[in-house]
């Protein structure tokens, strides 16, 4: 089985949220059960240089301009790179400059992905072609249209990590990336005007995932659809949408070999759970009290993840002497407002804005809590990773966190199958009844090392999710 991935990022080269941990993992496993698992990537600065050497496969000049597309390998697994300088050459973040502007060409750059995906199904590498295709989010999204046009030659899957993030460019560009005017209508292309490559994903797959079974539900529904509701229902009718968790990459999140802490742990052996929670306090210059309940939270700064919710109930944590702290960038307003609240609760708060990928990981080792009260999360990780290292989750029952977190009742305590803390509402009010809730069960150490020890035995590998995938790739080719 020939499987062709097409994303925009890969853990640990490129990354710029989620995605790019779900590339670094999903092809690797995929190879593990015998899948010939491929990758598609445009050849931007770091991935290149992680990549290495390559050999040149094939030159072509399409609507894109001048294109080499080379061919390496990254850790056993086959990787092509688009190699089109005046388009990916760019430092920095692949999708907008330094000030946040998204490139003007960006529908160039992502329709260039999209074709070259689809050719590779159709012979551009003479010595392997993709029985299917298998495109992640937006960028990838026009790779099942570009097939569409040229006859269906190969099975296509479209995975969606965020609908919130659609792609939608002028109509005008369609003339410009190689895609016939009747394509765009309501039955195709077109989204409120203009050319929407999620939509284009949506429309044109075989199948289409989305990255927990619970979004797969939500996003039929007005609040989390987008718009596009009509026709994600219609999918779910057809049999064609389906919800595959992700999963997590024990070679990279695991508390027993995390190359990111000094301080290992494992069930049966958890001090170094104590070590790290010392280090994070004084990394943060918070009071190295083991007793204190610390809440950590790792995250984008925005109201999706509900950190204008956590904020207005920080005082609930301060005022039963526990501690926060915070790594994450974003709108600027709230990284203000912590920043405040730091300066007010120097005992209590800690902030970091920006990113540290090691500081993330002692984050997670070392806290008790991890916070995810997101309004909407398509899967999640960080809530998988707290699980990993028995830092009991607090999440809203929202997507993947309604499907991974069970919530630390007493009758779930006793039953043995709770795992966290979950709140329903995106209140202030809800949320500081969760956040109560912990404080009452780190009241009662005995059971809260029974919940962390369930909430450690959970099997989250991405071995599962490659098999789910597997499956619904023979699903599709037996239709």
């Amino acid at each position: 089985m020939r499987v062709l991935h097409i994303c925009s990022e890969l853990y640990p080269l490129l990354k710029t949220g989620g995605l790019a941990d779900v590339m670094g993992a999903l092809p690797f496993a995929q190879k593990e059960i015998g899948i010939d698992a491929r990758i598609l990537l445009p050849a931007y600065p770091a991935i290149a240089a992680g990549i290495g050497e390559t050999a040149v496969v094939t030159e072509f000049d399409n609507f894109a301009g001048h294109v080499v597309l080379r061919y390496g390998e990254y850790k056993g697994v086959g990787v092509y790179l688009i190699d089109a300088p005046h388009l990916y050459a760019r430092e920095g973040n692949p999708y907008h400059d330094q000030w946040y502007n998204d490139y003007a060409d960006n529908y160039k750059r992502f329709a260039l992905l999209g074709w070259v995906g689809a050719e590779l199904a159709t012979g551009l590498d003479s010595w392997w072609r993709a029985e299917t295709v298998h495109a992640h989010d937006w960028h990838a999204g026009l790779t099942s249209a570009y097939l569409f046009n040229k006859g269906r030659p190969a099975k296509s899957v479209f995975t969606i990590h965020n609908l919130a993030y659609q792609g939608q460019f002028s109509y005008h560009h369609l003339f410009e990336i190689g895609l016939p005017e009747g394509m765009f209508h309501v039955n195709g292309l077109e989204l409120h005007g203009q050319i929407s490559y999620l939509k284009a994903g949506l429309y044109y797959s075989d199948a289409v995932t989305a990255v927990s079974p619970t979004y797969a539900k939500e996003i039929t529904t007005p609040e989390f659809a987008y718009g596009l509701q009509g026709l994600l229902s219609t999918l779910q009718n057809e049999g064609k949408l389906f919800g595959i968790l992700n999963g997590v990459d024990d070679q990279i999140w695991h508390p027993n070999n995390d190359t990111y802490i000094d301080d290992h742990y494992k069930l049966k052996a958890m001090t170094g759970k104590r070590k790290n929670k010392e280090k994070l306090q004084e990394y943060f210059n918070l009071p190295q009290n083991p007793d204190a309940l610390l809440f950590v939270m790792v995250t984008r700064l925005t109201e999706q993840k509900g950190v204008d919710l956590l904020i207005d109930s920080v005082e609930q944590i301060v005022e039963q002497g526990g501690q926060l702290a915070i790594l994450g960038s974003g709108a600027p307003h709230l990284e203000g407002a912590l920043k405040t609240l730091a300066l007010r609760y120097p005992e209590n708060i800690g902030i970091k804005i920006g990113y540290d990928e090691a500081l993330s990981h002692l984050i997670i080792a070392g806290g008790d809590v991890i916070l995810v009260p997101s309004r909407f999360e398509p899967c999640g990780l960080t809530q998988l990773y707290g699980l990993k290292y028995g830092t009991l989750p607090l999440v809203r029952a929202t997507g993947g966190l309604a499907d991974t977190v069970v919530n630390s009742t007493s009758e779930n305590i006793k039953a043995r199958i709770a795992t966290g803390f979950v709140f329903n509402d995106a209140t202030r009010e809800a949320l500081c009844g969760a956040i109560h809730n912990a404080f009452a069960l780190w009241q009662k150490q005995r059971l809260w090392f029974s919940v962390r020890t369930v909430a450690m035995e959970q099997d989250f590998s991405w071995q599962i999710s490659a098999a789910r995938y597997r499956d619904l790739y023979h699903h599709i080719w037996a239709e």
